[in-house]
């Protein structure tokens, strides 16, 4: 059992490393490379030519003129301590930017896959248990279809319906802008206000597909023996449904719900730009567009992270809340 964890724990630290390793040399492939466009910049503001390679130096943690070998030792030893360097757009350390980015992205993306999860698992089993109903048929072509629209374009209808025309939700930001940080009611109404239509178009092109999956695991689970065996024994159809259906058809999904919230964090690139939430995702393309090195190395690498360890708890935790699944059975994988 040691052994397993230690493996599964050295794999996410190797996968890290690789991660933050390709990202080093992805960048420095760009054309014109990270520093020729920001030289370039800095000699346009009226930066004197003895201080740019300074200047750039400050913002990227390593030495623009400097062996590649040397940047990448400098940049992974940077890194690992949680330094980023600093924006070249915002002037402000990179970390600090994806702290305050984090919490918001977080918010939208762990709402609204617990909201699919819930309503799936809700949606899948009524309709395994009324299998072949029209309830059953309504709710299957619905959920097909809910699959087939991509959740940008949900994001620009409910934007332009709710937000533009009808004017019922705010078109920007995280929190109003007279509203003060803090615990407070009004700065939390705000906060969910500014949320609603993010969370909106995120949730609801993937309640159909968990709808689908549970509705095929509950109808395997009802198949089996113990189910029956259940039934002969006089449980109420209700017992049944909860306790040997719901639970067991639940388990496989487990896996799939924390690979969704870090692949999710990828996908908030689009829908915070659409809704100009600054989040992970929207620093991410303010990035991209200014050619932001720092920035767009420190995001890009927090998303990946946020990935790898949710695959790493899913493995880790599974043979616990599912004991059929044995350790050697996990090896197998």
């Amino acid at each position: 059992m040691g052994n397993y964890y230690i493996r599964r724990t050295a794999r996410v630290f190797a996968t890290i490393f690789l991660v933050a390793s390709l990202t080093f040399g992805l960048i420095r492939l760009l054309p014109g490379g990270p520093f020729t466009m920001l030289r370039a910049r800095l000699l346009k503001s009226g930066v004197p030519a003895s201080e740019v390679d300074a200047r750039i130096a400050n913002l990227q943690n390593i030495q623009p003129d400097a062996p590649i070998w040397e940047q990448y030792i400098n940049y992974m030893l940077s890194a690992m301590r949680g330094d980023f360097g600093r924006s070249i757009k915002l002037g402000e350390p990179v970390s600090q930017i994806i702290a305050e980015a984090v919490p918001w992205t977080v918010f939208v993306v762990l709402v609204s896959t617990v909201l699919i999860f819930v309503f799936g698992i809700l949606l899948g089993a009524i309709q395994a248990y009324w299998e072949g109903s029209r309830f059953d048929q309504l709710v299957s072509g619905l959920s097909i279809s809910l699959m087939s629209i991509p959740f940008y374009v949900v994001a620009v209808l409910s934007l332009f319906i709710v937000a533009y025309q009808l004017q019922w939700l705010p078109t920007a930001g995280t929190v109003g802008t007279d509203v003060e940080t803090g615990l407070t009611l009004e700065f939390f109404v705000s906060a969910l206000r500014h949320a609603a239509l993010p969370i909106f178009s995120y949730t609801i092109g993937g309640i159909g597909g968990q709808a689908l999956a549970m509705r095929g695991n509950s109808i395997q689970v009802l198949g089996n023996d113990y189910v029956e065996v259940a039934r002969l024994r006089g449980l109420s159809d209700r017992r049944i449904a909860t306790w040997y259906v719901a639970r067991n058809a639940i388990l496989p999904m487990y896996t799939g719900f924390l690979l969704l919230l870090g692949f999710r964090l990828g996908g908030t690139i689009i829908l915070e730009r659409i809704f100009s939430y600054p989040g992970l995702g929207w620093y991410l393309w303010s990035a991209l567009k200014a050619n932001d090195y720092p920035l767009m190395m420190g995001t890009f690498l927090v998303i990946t992270v946020a990935l790898v360890i949710g695959v790493y708890i899913a493995d880790l935790t599974y043979s616990k809340i599912d004991p059929r699944i044995s350790r050697g059975e996990s090896d197998a994988y």
